[in-house]
């Protein structure tokens, strides 16, 4: 991934909230306690697959965040996969 394409990245995420994403936080209770994205819900990745129907009602598309992204990865292609308008948005604080 190259500087560029970061960059272009935290610009589509940053839109995608300006127009209304709701921003969802997957890492834990804790993690999320100790700081986060002002609005954004948090649903811990071990939680996602049994809260399917509720996201499903929330106002898409969903950016779901983390500590590195990679726990938002495994949440975004579970949810595409499930038919949900989801986007990785990385670290929560690069938003």
């Amino acid at each position: 991934m190259t500087f560029g394409s970061l960059f272009s990245k935290g610009n589509k995420m940053k839109e995608l909230i300006e127009q209304g994403a709701t921003v969802i936080d997957v890492r834990t209770p804790g993690e999320f306690a100790g700081g986060n994205y002002k609005g954004s819900t948090n649903i811990p990745l071990d939680r996602i697959s049994a809260q399917l129907d509720e996201l499903k009602k929330l106002k898409q598309p969903l950016v779901l965040v983390c500590r590195s992204g990679a726990r938002s990865g495994q949440a975004t292609s579970f949810l595409v996969q499930n038919g949900i308008d989801a986007h990785n948005g990385g670290s929560w604080d690069s938003l």
